[in-house]
C-alpha cells in the first residue's frame, strides 16, 4: 500500500524509511478498515487481523496474542497486557513481523537496524526466518543477554562505542547502502503494533480499558496502542477512546518536559543512563503524533526516578511478573495515572514490553 511523507506530502518508495525530500515520517495513504467479521478466529497470533493489514504474511513466530490479566500488586490494581510473552521477548516482535515480511516481498536480501537490545533480537530472528541477513548496531554498554540474543537468532552485532545516539548514527551511515529495517521509523513497523488494542479489545469482551499506559521512547508502542483503538472507535466498534499516558524516567524525559511546557513537539533532551534503558531517546521519531494523542485523550506524560523503577520491577517480579525495568516504569507511574484520572476505580492498562530474564544476573 501507498506511504507518503506527513509533512510535505511526497510518495515514497517502498524501501524508503524516511521521506527522501524533507526528512519527515512516512504513513499510509489508506489502511483497511478494523472489520470484525474479518477477524480469523482460528488464528492465534496477530495474523488473526491480517485483512486489517497492509502486508502479506510469509513466515510467522507465533507473534501476539500475548496475555492480559488482572493483578492487584501492593494495593494498586491494574491489568497487565504482558507483551514479553512474544517469541523474542518484548513487544518489538509485532513490529518486526510486519515490517520484515513485508521488506522480504520486497525482495529485500540484507538489512541494517539500530538498537539497545529487544529490537534488534527481534528484527534478527524474523529476518533469520525470511532468509534475510541482518546487522544490528548496538551500544557497546547494552545488555550482555540482549547482545547474546542477537547473534542465537543470526544477527551480526555491531557494536558502537559512546551513547545510545551513537549507534543510531553509525546505522543511518550503513542505510545509505543498505535497507534500514528501523522499528523508529518505518510505517510497516509501526502498524504491527496497532494489533495489541484490537486483541485487548477482545480479550474484554469487545471493550476499551478507561486508560492504557506505556513507555515511551521513539513513541511507537503508544502509538499502536492509540491509533489502534482509534481504528476501532472509528469503525463504531467502542463508545469512546481509552485516555492515553507516556512515561519514561526521569533521566531521559523529553516527552515529559514537552507536555508540561504545553508543547506540540519534543527538544533534544541531555540523556542519562538509567534502568529503564530500552527507552533512552533524545530525539523521539513520533514525538508530535504522540503528544497530540495524549492531548486529545486527556492524558499525560510523567517521569519516575530509578528508585521507583527498581522498586517497581522488583514488585511486579514478586506477583509472577517478569518484566524487565523498561516495562516497569508503567506500574511505578499508577499513582500519577489514578490521580490524574482521579478515581482508583478505572481500569487501567499497563504495557509490560520486554522480558526481565535477558536481565536476570546482570
Amino acid at each position: 500500500m501507498l506511504t507518503r511523507c506527513t509533512t510535505c506530502g511526497r510518495e515514497a518508495h517502498p524501501l524508503d524509511w524516511r521521506c527522501t525530500a524533507c526528512g519527515g515520517v512516512l504513513w499510509y495513504d489508506v489502511l483497511p478498515a478494523f472489520d470484525a467479521h474479518a477477524v480469523q478466529k482460528d488464528e492465534f497470533s496477530l495474523w488473526r487481523y491480517a485483512r486489517m493489514l497492509p502486508v502479506t504474511r510469509r513466515a510467522t513466530l507465533g507473534e501476539g496474542m500475548t496475555a492480559l490479566s488482572e493483578h492487584r500488586v501492593n494495593g494498586v490494581r491494574f491489568w497487565a497486557k504482558q507483551e514479553y510473552r512474544n517469541p523474542t521477548g518484548s513487544y518489538k516482535d509485532r513490529g518486526a513481523a510486519t515490517m520484515l515480511n513485508h521488506l522480504a516481498t520486497q525482495g529485500v536480501r540484507e538489512v541494517v537496524e539500530d538498537s539497545s537490545g529487544n529490537a534488534g533480537a527481534a528484527v534478527a530472528a524474523y529476518a533469520s526466518a525470511l532468509g534475510i541477513r541482518a546487522r544490528v548496531f548496538v551500544p557497546a554498554t547494552a545488555a550482555p543477554a540482549k547482545k547474546a540474543l542477537i547473534q542465537a537468532f543470526g544477527g551480526e552485532l555491531v557494536e558502537v562505542a559512546g551513547d545510545q545516539h551513537a549507534k543510531t548514527l553509525a546505522c543511518e551511515e550503513a542505510a545509505k547502502t543498505t535497507p534500514y529495517a528501523s522499528h523508529a521509523w518505518r510505517p510497516d513497523f509501526l502498524v504491527g503494533q496497532m494489533t495489541a488494542a484490537y486483541e485487548v479489545w477482545e480479550q474484554l469482551g469487545r471493550r476499551a480499558p478507561d486508560a492504557v499506559v506505556t513507555p515511551v521512547g521513539h513513541g511507537a508502542m503508544f502509538l499502536g496502542f492509540a491509533w489502534g483503538f482509534q481504528a476501532l472507535h472509528t469503525a463504531g466498534l467502542i463508545d469512546s477512546l481509552p485516555v492515553m499516558f507516556a512515561v519514561q524516567s526521569a533521566r531521559n524525559a523529553p516527552f515529559v518536559a514537552a507536555y508540561q511546557a504545553h508543547a506540540t513537539t519534543t527538544q533534544p533532551f541531555d540523556t542519562q543512563p538509567t534502568l529503564a534503558d530500552g527507552i533512552i531517546v533524545k530525539l523521539p521519531v513520533h514525538a508530535k503524533s504522540v503528544l497530540e494523542r495524549l492531548y486529545a485523550t486527556g492524558g499525560a506524560a510523567f517521569a519516575v526516578d530509578e528508585e521507583a523503577i527498581a522498586a517497581a520491577t522488583h514488585a511486579l517480579h514478586r506477583h509472577g511478573l517478569i518484566a524487565e525495568p523498561t516495562s516497569a516504569v508503567t506500574f511505578a507511574a499508577l499513582p500519577q495515572v489514578f490521580a490524574h484520572l482521579g478515581t482508583s476505580a478505572a481500569q487501567v492498562l499497563c504495557a509490560l514490553t520486554g522480558n526481565a530474564l535477558k536481565y536476570v544476573g546482570r
